[in-house]
């Protein structure tokens, strides 16, 4: 069973008294509905559950309608009943009907249990902060592990580093071009434009989508705005593709990781290093195929890199971790993670050439690093460190 620990969780909340509405949060295609079916499936309570996949023919008195059913079904059943909407921030207005209908049911001492999925992290957080204060927890379903992706589907490391963990991917992988044309049309093209474009103000969205494009063949490097607008034609200023970055990060495509400064406002005024939330992004792009990305010296040990940086990444989901990177001249350090004034110094040796030192002992010297990793040549292999309980790093 997919996520384990999510379904667990929210199985034991639902079998408790009604309490909060429960947010599933997480990119396309990496098991969200398949956690709701489950959950369908395993309870003897009524289940309704619908989707907003198509917001054209939604509308607020529509989720009025549908939480009417799950009323009926809760009153008939006498004890309770769960209903899940799925894609709820496709609804203009969802979060204030949704308080209205919580609060009602509150009043009433009606058992309606909500399970709320969302896959553009940006807009349900917002809905959540301006009417649900209070009446709500998250669960954040992020990619699929390493070794959520062996277990399921028996890949290698080497394969996971560049394949991903796309679930629905892993039966094409022995097919290139099927499992390219799924990766770039089902997944990277259908997040851009239901996800991004159809969601939220774009003014440039071709600027957007070549902003994914270079962040994703530059995984793993550091590029000022300055250098950002050098690559690209027509790129605006520096607050434009700032913002268009943090919405490709809020649908788990691309973030830009900051740099690590002790300080908010300098880690967020920071160059930002590009990190992709999965592999695949990088290698659909490269148009390298496994064996001749294996071949590439350079290019392996740059995506086993952002391997190991998505690893963190979408570990970090959920906990209070935030990741960052660091660099001081010369020195570079390739990933800090950090927590309520702790961080981990974390340098990735991969065999391929930096153009900066390691920059682990300044670094320390610096800041007080709490602990000190170093991973893959001459430290923990690059397979036994993304089987470890991220925060047991710090």
């Amino acid at each position: 069973m997919y996520k384990r620990a999510i379904f667990g969780e929210l199985s034991k909340r639902f079998s408790e008294p009604r309490h909060f509405i429960q947010v599933l949060i997480g990119p396309r295609q990496v098991g969200k509905t398949t956690i709701a079916y489950q959950l369908a499936q395993s309870f003897k309570m009524p289940v309704h559950s619908v989707s907003c996949d198509e917001p054209e023919f939604k509308s607020a008195s529509w989720i009025e309608q549908q939480w009417q059913s799950a009323r009926i079904a809760a009153g008939k059943n006498g004890k309770k009943a769960l209903l899940i909407i799925d894609e709820i921030q496709k609804i203009n207005g969802w979060s204030e009907t949704v308080k209205k209908l919580w609060d009602e049911d509150t009043k009433a001492k009606t058992s309606v249990y909500v399970l709320l999925l969302g896959s553009s992290s940006m807009l349900i957080q917002k809905g959540l902060g301006d009417s649900l204060a209070g009446r709500f927890e998250v669960l954040h379903a992020s990619h699929w592990s390493f070794a959520e992706m062996s277990s399921a589907f028996g890949i290698t490391f080497d394969q996971y580093t560049y394949y991903g963990g796309y679930p629905g991917a892993a039966a094409l992988i022995n097919n290139s071009a099927r499992w390219s044309s799924y990766i770039s049309e089902a997944l990277i093209e259908t997040t851009v434009s239901k996800d991004i474009l159809q969601m939220t103000r774009v003014d440039k969205p071709a600027l957007l989508r070549r902003l994914l494009e270079l962040g994703c063949s530059y995984s793993g490097q550091v590029l000022s705005y300055t250098k950002i607008m050098g690559q690209l034609q027509d790129a605006g200023n520096t607050t434009t593709l700032a913002h268009y970055l943090d919405l490709l990060s809020g649908a788990g495509i691309l973030c830009g990781l900051n740099k690590y400064s002790g300080q908010k406002v300098r880690q967020r005024g920071s160059s930002p290093k590009f990190q992709v939330y999965d592999n695949a992004l990088i290698t659909v792009q490269s148009k390298l195929k496994f064996s001749e990305a294996k071949a590439d010296a350079e290019f392996w040990g740059r995506l086993t890199e952002s391997c190991i940086g998505s690893h963190l990444l979408n570990s970090a989901k959920g906990k209070g971790l935030e990741l960052f990177y660091w660099e001081d001249g010369s020195s570079e350090l390739d990933f800090v993670l950090a927590k309520k004034g702790k961080a981990a110094a974390i340098e990735v040796k991969s065999g391929r050439k930096k153009q900066k030192a390691p920059g682990i002992d300044r670094f320390s010297k610096a800041f007080n690093a709490d602990k000190k990793y170093l991973v893959g040549t001459g430290g923990i292999p690059f397979e036994e460190f993304v089987k470890i309980d991220i925060e047991e790093l710090l």
